[in-house]
């Protein structure tokens, strides 16, 4: 008999497993089928359950006992927690007022700063410096820090106050400033300035921008409202901090529906150029040059006016002299400017004369080749000798009211052979430097980039706007 159950067994087994082979979709549906419906019966069993309202409900009640005082307090003073602060120094800060404006009352904090050296002179009083400020929780000064670059060599100075178990203490470091590229733009509604400022745009872009682009527009005269702009610049940090501005690397401006564009470019076969300064932003010309991004160079022989930003008020004409009284011819340019004023060669030379000069007071002479003398009169102080080689750009002096003069202005003259020429007009005609060859391709791959992030500069000034 149970040789004959096994028979039987092995019988089921094999039809089993041909009719799977057979048909295994129906065989598949089929088992799904089972599964379902047994989970419908699960679900049905589940409903038949009490309902949750008629269980029996319990409350208990627990007294709990808060820790005392003093050991909340013991645990709490374990934590601490500093705070952090910056801000731009201010000309009329004094000890007191800095470390209330960074959230500090510390009287034994602000002793010291009034007594420092180094906080005095480079902390109190000074303008624009970047300030960072480590407080404790209870509002005492734990560290300061303020950053500020003197020089134009890629570096920047640190003046750190500490305190330390023996009492506050300062040192003057030395660190590398890093440079990083800004985007942005703006729209004329009254000036280059105006337009700047909302635009959040540092001053030294600003007059780096009209310096580039001055040889085709007259910001005094030729703007127009609805004229845009689009820069890449530089922006060169300290401790993540910004210090100040850098070189404007790329530019477009458009006046009355024309556009013009220019980009930084340096020939890989020249020195590493030193980064512009925000009070000299053509020093560094002589190794690198403004191009258009079609190759054409910006930099001519002769800079158009000799201070970086400037309102003529006497042209190259006849007028009526004011300490004269009579009508005579005017020689030169007079450009109108605060008293200090930087005041820069036009071209690359060597000083002729330096000094005082009947009625032009102190006075610059400075010779550049084919005969051609440029003349910067009325200056205030000079910074250059007789007999020294100067570059473009180079500072010569300052702007004043020496010799023959009613107020602060620069009086500026061109000879060619000994004779008077208009300076506007020598500017205009002398030749610019033509890009070499050799550098055409590393050139165009630059000029595309360039294209990307002006795009990239007018869709944030369009998007800012909107």
């Amino acid at each position: 008999m149970p040789h004959r159950l096994l028979t039987i067994g092995n019988a089921l087994l094999t039809f089993a497993s041909q009719t799977v082979q057979r048909h295994p979709k129906r065989i598949t549906a089929l088992v799904a089928a089972l599964l379902l419906g047994g989970g419908g019966g699960a679900y049905a069993i589940a409903s038949l359950g009490p309902d949750a309202a008629d269980l029996p409900v319990r409350e208990l009640v627990e007294s709990v006992r808060p820790l005392p005082l003093p050991a909340q307090t013991e645990a709490l003073d374990v934590h601490r927690f500093n705070l952090f602060r910056s801000d731009l120094t201010r000309s009329s800060d004094t000890a007191d007022t800095l470390l209330k404006r960074l959230g500090v009352t510390d009287a034994a904090a602000a002793a010291f700063l009034r007594s420092d050296a180094n906080s005095l002179q480079n902390l109190l009083g000074r303008t624009g410096r970047s300030v960072t400020l480590e407080a404790g929780n209870d509002n005492t000064l734990l560290k300061l820090s303020a950053r500020w670059s003197p020089d134009d060599d890629g570096s920047f100075k640190r003046l750190v106050v500490e305190k330390t178990a023996q009492g506050f203490q300062s040192r003057i470091e030395t660190a590398a400033l890093t440079a990083s590229s800004r985007l942005a733009g703006g729209t004329i509604r009254s000036s280059l300035f105006a337009a700047t400022d909302d635009a959040r745009i540092p001053d030294a872009v600003a007059m780096q921008v009209a310096e580039i682009f001055s040889g085709d527009i007259d910001f005094h005269r030729a703007l127009r409202k609805g004229d845009r702009f689009s820069i890449v610049y530089e922006t060169l940090e300290g401790d993540g901090e910004p210090i100040r501005a850098g070189r404007v690397l790329s530019a477009e401006f458009v006046n009355g529906g024309k556009t013009y564009s220019a980009m930084w470019f340096q020939d890989p076969g020249a020195n590493t150029p030193t980064t512009a300064g925000e009070n000299h932003p053509t020093t560094a010309l002589a190794k690198g040059g403004y191009y258009t991004l079609d190759g054409q160079n910006l930099r001519r022989t002769y800079l158009t006016s000799p201070l970086a930003f400037s309102r003529i008020t006497s042209g190259f004409k006849m007028r009526f002299h004011p300490i004269l009284q009579t009508w005579r011819a005017h020689l030169g340019v007079d450009y109108a400017a605060p008293t200090g004023t930087p005041v820069r060669s036009v071209g690359e030379g060597v000083v002729e004369f330096a000094g005082v000069q009947n009625g032009f007071g102190n006075v610059v002479f400075v010779k550049h080749r084919s005969n051609h003398t440029t003349v910067y009169a009325h200056l205030s102080r000079i910074n250059v000798k007789r007999g020294q080689s100067i570059d473009q750009g180079q500072n010569i002096g300052a702007v004043g009211a020496t010799g023959w003069a009613t107020g602060p202005h620069l009086h500026f003259e061109f000879r060619v052979n000994g004779i008077f020429q208009d300076p506007l007009k020598i500017a205009r005609q002398s030749e610019a430097v033509p890009l070499a060859t050799s550098v055409r391709p590393l050139f165009n791959r630059m000029a595309s980039s360039v294209r990307q992030q002006l795009n990239a500069a007018l869709s944030l000034q369009q998007s800012s706007v909107e």
